[in-house]
C-alpha cells in the first residue's frame, strides 16, 4: 500500500501574505469596535474602572480581615518567583492584575459570542451590524412621496445612508394585479407598496420573494407573492393600514412605508377638453388628444395615518419623486391631511425632476409645467428641483422618441426655476431611469435640508 500523499502546504510567502491580511482584517474590526458613537467604549473604559475599584476592594478585604495570613503567604509565594534584582517586586502585581483583567474581558467576549449565536446573529458581523445601524439612525429624517419603479430605485439608494427614511405611496392604483386585489377585496393598491418594501427590506432574499409574479397559477397567475402577502394581512387585520406595524416587523425593513390613503380611491383627470377619465390605468389611452388640467380623488375626504401626519412634521428633507407627474407623485399630495401637513412643515420640498415626459399623460408638457402643476394641486411650490443633465445614448433616446416620449430640460424655463434648480448627472449609465446611488448623493449633500435652511 502506498503511502498517503502529504498535506499541501502553502509557500511561505503564500502563507505571509494570509497573516498579513488576517492581521489586517483584525486590525479593522478592533477600529470599528472603537469607531465613535458605537456606544462600547464608555461601557469597556466602565468595565476596566470597576475591576481595579474591585481589585481595591480585594485587596482591603485580604489584609484586614480573616484572610490576611493566606494572602500574606500569596504575596510571598509570587515574590519568591521574582528576582529583585531584575525587576521590582510590585511588577508581579502588575502582570497578575493584567491577566485577571484579560481574562475577564475575554469571557464577556465569549458570552456575548455564545448569546449572539443563541439569537442567530453571526458573531464575526456583530460589529458590522451594530455600526451600520448606529450610522443608520443617525442619518437624515427624509420623507418621500410618489410610487412606482422611481420611488423604489430613490429608495434602494437611500437606504445604505439612513434608516430614517418614511415613503408615503400613492395607492390610486387601478390596473394589473393592484387592480385586481383592490377590486375583489376592497383594499387600496399595493402594488407600489410591495416594490418600496422591497427596496428597504434588509433581507436580499426577502425583497426578492416580494417581487416574484406568479406565471402560472388559477387564480394566481400575474400577482406578486408582495401583493397576496400584503392582501392577506389586510383581510386577517382589516384593513392594510392596521397591518403596518406588522408589515414592518415581519418584513425587516430599514424605515417605514406607509400609504397615503387608508382607503381605496379613484384617481380622476379632468382635461381640457371638458372630459373627465376615471381610473388611473385609463390616461394612457383616453386623454390623448387632449390634456390634463388637474387630478382629482374620489373621494376626495381621504383619512391619511397619523404616523404619516408626523412623518412630514418631523422631516428633515421632503423629497417628491421621481416617478409619473399625474399618476405617481400628485395623488399622494390629493390626501386633505398629507397637504396641509406638507404645506406647514419647515423642511424644504425638494422635487426629482422626470427624465422625459410619458405619452398619454404628460405630452408636451416642458418642465417648468412639471413644477407648476404640483403647485396648483398641492398650494406650495417646490423649494428646490434636482434635475438631470446627463444625456442618454442616442439609441435609448431614438426609442423613447418612438414611443412619444422626449427629454426633459430646462430649456426655455424661467429665472425663478432656475434659481431653485440643482443640475447634476444622475442618469444610470447607459439608460433613460436615474440611477439610485447618484440620486442619493445628490440629496444628502445637494439639496437642502431643515439644518440648512435659516
Amino acid at each position: 500500500m502506498s503511502d498517503p500523499p502529504l498535506p499541501h502546504r502553502a509557500p511561505p510567502e503564500t502563507r505571509r501574505r494570509e497573516l498579513l491580511a488576517r492581521g489586517q482584517h483584525a486590525g479593522r474590526r478592533a477600529r470599528m469596535w472603537m469607531s465613535p458613537g458605537l456606544g462600547v467604549k464608555r461601557w469597556l473604559a466602565l468595565f476596566v474602572i470597576c475591576t481595579l475599584i474591585g481589585s481595591v476592594g480585594v485587596l482591603h478585604f485580604t489584609w484586614t480581615g480573616p484572610l490576611h495570613f493566606t494572602a500574606t503567604r500569596w504575596i510571598l509565594w509570587v515574590n519568591a518567583l521574582i528576582r529583585p534584582e531584575v525587576m521590582p517586586l510590585y511588577v508581579g502585581g502588575v502582570v497578575l492584575m493584567l491577566l485577571a483583567l484579560i481574562g475577564a474581558l475575554w469571557s464577556i467576549m465569549m458570552l456575548n459570542r455564545s448569546v449572539l449565536r443563541g439569537t442567530g446573529t453571526a458573531p464575526e458581523q456583530a460589529v458590522d451590524l451594530m455600526y451600520q445601524n448606529r450610522h443608520l439612525s443617525r442619518g437624515p429624517r427624509i420623507v418621500t412621496l410618489g410610487g412606482g419603479t422611481g420611488m423604489s430605485n430613490l429608495l434602494s439608494g437611500l437606504r445604505v445612508h439612513t434608516g430614517n427614511t418614511t415613503a408615503i405611496v400613492t395607492v390610486a392604483d387601478d390596473g394589473g394585479s393592484s387592480g385586481r386585489l383592490r377590486q375583489s377585496l376592497d383594499m387600496i393598491a399595493p402594488g407600489d407598496l410591495t416594490d418600496c418594501y422591497a427596496a428597504l427590506s434588509d433581507s436580499p432574499v426577502m425583497a426578492r420573494l416580494l417581487l416574484h409574479r406568479f406565471a402560472r397559477g388559477d387564480g394566481i397567475q400575474g400577482h406578486t407573492f408582495g401583493n397576496l402577502m400584503l392582501a392577506t394581512l389586510s383581510e386577517q387585520e382589516g384593513s392594510l393600514s392596521d397591518a403596518m406595524l406588522d408589515i414592518h416587523e415581519v418584513l425587516r425593513i430599514r424605515g417605514r412605508v406607509y400609504p397615503a390613503a387608508t382607503q381605496p380611491p379613484t384617481l380622476v383627470a379632468h382635461l381640457k377638453d371638458g372630459r373627465t377619465v376615471r381610473g388611473e390605468s385609463q390616461f394612457a389611452t383616453q386623454v390623448s388628444p387632449s390634456r390634463i388640467d388637474h387630478v382629482a380623488l374620489d373621494p376626495p375626504d381621504l383619512p391619511a395615518l397619523p404616523e404619516v401626519v408626523q412623518a412630514i412634521r418631523d422631516a428633515d428633507q421632503i423629497v417628491l419623486g421621481p416617478g409619473s407627474l399625474y399618476t405617481s407623485i400628485i395623488p399622494a399630495l390629493l390626501v386633505p391631511a398629507v397637504a396641509q401637513a406638507l404645506r406647514q412643515t419647515p423642511a424644504p420640498l425638494i422635487y426629482v425632476a422626470s427624465l422625459m415626459t410619458e405619452p398619454g399623460e404628460t405630452d408636451d408638457l416642458t418642465l417648468e409645467a412639471h413644477v407648476q402643476a404640483i403647485t396648483r394641486h398641492l398650494g406650495r411650490t417646490p423649494d428646490c428641483v434636482l434635475v438631470n443633465n446627463a444625456v442618454p445614448p442616442r439609441d435609448v433616446i431614438a426609442r423613447y422618441a418612438a414611443e412619444g416620449a422626449h427629454l426633459l430640460s430646462l430649456s426655455g424655463a424661467s429665472r425663478d426655476l432656475r434659481g431653485r434648480s440643482v443640475i447634476l448627472p444622475l442618469l444610470h449609465p447607459g439608460q433613460a431611469r436615474h440611477d439610485p446611488a447618484a440620486l442619493a448623493q445628490a440629496l444628502l449633500y445637494a439639496a437642502p435640508r431643515r439644518d440648512q435652511t435659516v
